[in-house]
């Protein structure tokens, strides 16, 4: 689309949402922005836009505007089943997210990561094979920069990577990454989607617009994810834990092994400093992913071995007498809290909850049973936890994450774990999960100093 003179709207004023509008009005669009906050809540925002010449709609969504719009641009967080977006569509507007947006200003090859758990190590670790493989490389979409800036840079990239949300790809129309990567698919954002398929569903697009040169990356492991081999259009490369393949990557006994076109390349784990059965999924993907895309298998090896992995996704924080503290913030959903828990045989104190999702949380039962020692709840979803989980284990309440930490000290044992990995979101009591993060770690170095007297 020749961007030029056409009338755009930008629904949503987040970070995506400036990048788009900046975009847009360099491109020479007309473009008026929505946003149901007002023009005080927005202040830092719009001073960021200051300079440009822009239509504001704030406080309010004016239909007008959605139906007689050349193109409506939705930010991640917007619904697209709100009523304007409706109208719009009903009237054969041309309704789409960011990244559909900017996928048609990008040239370069393109790596593209969904599933439920696992996007964000995945998508940095496949960008830092790309670089350390001596690739001009773009991360981006999901975490850090917005797709679209990008294709505001006019850079000539040789590698683009990203991370896609199901909220993302809820908007695409031509969109084709030249290797898909489906992780996972556990129940999450139900407090957003009507069902549990619908979330799937939004995640399948990411291989809707892939044709017979591009591949598909499965995790075969997940039985909702090998359900849709049968659907691409793409070639199949599959990935497990659990099975050999001749035709995929799979890891045994100690080691990844790659295998494609009567290829074989196998790379040994003992050195990785990326830990947790989790992360061998992610590594695996993101090894077919770059390996796939040309790049040198000893020099991902290398890249692989020295990547220590990303803040707040497992990280280890201290030992306070003989316990280990572990702080898992971006734990939000439940599958993701699976595969922390599976990380450790037992003696485990969990520190859980926070504001409710709307999924169950049966699938943590067994290993609470098997692994937890200790259950200790905060936030608006404890009461529901406790309903779920409580009886499987010593569980208690905690007021405040403080508190919790402060619980967690005294109840565990030497040789135990501290695992904060609250299967919630963070909106009931702090600002995101960065913000949760540095309260949990705060908290633990407060302990030590208590313990220590230092």
């Amino acid at each position: 689309m020749d961007l030029k003179d056409k009338k755009i709207l930008v629904v949503g004023l987040a970070k995506t949402g400036v990048a788009v509008t900046r975009f847009l009005a360099e491109a020479g669009a007309q473009v008026t922005i929505t946003d149901m906050r007002d023009d005080e809540a927005l202040k830092d925002v719009l001073a960021e836009l200051a300079d440009l010449d822009l239509c504001l709609e704030l406080g309010r969504h004016v239909p007008y505007s959605f139906l007689m719009a050349d193109l409506v641009v939705v930010s991640p967080g917007v619904p697209m089943d709100i009523k304007p977006l409706e109208m719009a569509r009903a009237q054969r507007r041309r309704v789409v997210s960011e990244v559909e947006l900017a996928s048609w200003f990008i040239k370069a090859p393109m790596v593209a990561i969904t599933g439920t758990n696992g996007k964000t190590t995945t998508t940095t670790l496949t960008g830092e094979i790309f670089k350390g493989c001596g690739f001009d490389t773009f991360v981006g979409g999901n975490i850090g920069n917005p797709l679209i800036e990008l294709a505001m840079s006019g850079a000539e990239v040789e590698r683009v990577v990203v991370e896609l949300s199901s909220f993302q790809l809820e908007g695409i129309e031509s969109f084709r990454p030249h290797v898909a990567v489906l992780l996972n698919l556990t129940e999450d954002h139900l407090d957003r989607y009507h069902s549990f398929q619908e979330y799937i569903d939004a995640k399948l697009r990411i291989f809707e617009n892939q044709g017979a040169d591009d591949y598909a990356v499965l995790n075969i492991d997940d039985p909702l994810v090998a359900a849709c081999a049968g659907k691409l259009k793409a070639k199949l490369f599959p990935m497990s834990r659990f099975h050999e393949l001749e035709e995929g990557i799979s890891y045994r006994d100690g080691f990844i092994t790659f295998a494609h076109n009567g290829k074989v390349l196998r790379f040994g784990t003992e050195g990785f400093r990326l830990k947790g059965v989790h992360n061998l999924d992610n590594i695996m993907a993101a090894m077919a992913s770059t390996l796939l895309m040309c790049c040198d298998g000893e020099c991902a090896y290398q890249t692989v071995k020295n990547f220590k992995g990303l803040p707040h996704r497992m990280e280890f924080v201290e030992e306070v007498n003989g316990v280990a503290y572990y702080e898992d913030s971006k734990g939000t959903n439940v599958g993701s809290v699976v595969k922390s828990l599976e990380s450790f045989d037992s003696g485990i104190t969990l520190i859980a909850g926070g504001k409710d999702k709307g999924g169950s949380y049966e699938p943590l039962a067994k290993l609470v049973s098997e692994r937890v020692s200790h259950l200790v709840l905060i936030g608006e979803a404890k009461e529901r936890m406790k309903e779920a989980l409580g009886h499987l284990t010593d569980t208690r309440f905690a007021e405040t994450l403080e508190e919790a930490v402060d619980m967690a000290h005294r109840l565990t044992e030497p040789g135990g774990v501290v695992l904060f990995s609250p299967a919630c979101s963070s909106f009931d009591m702090f600002k995101n999960y960065e913000e949760r993060a540095n309260c949990f770690k705060a908290a633990v170095r407060a302990a030590k100093k208590e313990e220590t007297g230092a």
